[in-house]
């Protein structure tokens, strides 16, 4: 019987694996986790593992049982400092450690000139992240914007964007009469710096929805 988290995989062989999908530096390691324990059973998509030392959130999962042996559970983690994703396959129903990541609400402030600096709305507390930590949520980030910064023993380990966000045009070639029905696009400068693709009808001034997790025109705003 197989039982998917996400895409199908074949049958294969029960060979633990770790393999590479992005050149990265190594993590550095962290202190083991003081999470509670939990097996192979329950993984599901987010949970944290320490493994090592490392933190890897599982991003996808597969239980599965082959025709000869025990069961297996597939799984695709991804390292949440360096990015890194690796396929690893466990034995079903082995203990694991996890760890106690603290997703905390806080508001992009201002930019420092070496770090972004965040204010917990809970407590009004300020942190300092460095732009490998904010990595490509810069590219959407005004001041006063909400975020979610994940924190594993007091150290921030990644920040978290709504899935969409609303910014306006800086600059984009004037539109021309007549291309809503082309279905052409043109590069367009958003207010934070960062260009996309956006149907050439469009001109500066204008606001637009665009994907936080990979930049795409999502629609206009006329709001």
């Amino acid at each position: 019987m197989t039982k998917r988290g996400g895409l199908d995989w074949a049958a294969n062989p029960v060979v633990e694996t770790w393999t590479t999908y992005a050149d990265n530096d190594h993590a550095p390691a962290v202190e083991e986790a003081d999470g509670p324990m939990a097996t192979t059973n329950d993984l599901k998509n987010g949970m944290v593992l320490n493994l090592d030392g490392q933190l890897w959130s599982v991003i996808w999962f597969q239980h599965h049982k082959p025709g000869k042996g025990g069961a297996i559970v597939r799984t695709k983690l991804k390292s949440v400092l360096s990015g890194k994703v690796v396929d690893k396959t466990f034995n079903a129903d082995v203990k694991v450690d996890t760890a106690n990541v603290d997703k905390r609400a806080m508001t992009y402030l201002y930019n420092d000139g070496d770090s972004y600096v965040f204010m917990d709305t809970q407590t009004y507390d300020q942190t300092h992240l460095p732009p490998e930590t904010v990595g490509d949520a810069s590219r959407f980030m005004l001041e006063n914007q909400d975020a979610v910064v994940a924190v594993h023993e007091g150290i921030p380990l990644y920040l978290e964007l709504p899935a969409s966000v609303e910014l306006v045009i800086e600059y984009t070639e004037p539109g021309l009469q007549g291309d809503r029905s082309t279905g052409g696009t043109k590069p367009a400068r958003l207010e934070t710096g960062y260009e996309i693709s956006v149907p050439l009808f469009l001109t500066p001034g204008e606001k637009v929805k665009v994907d936080t997790r990979d930049g795409s025109y999502l629609g206009r705003v006329t709001s």
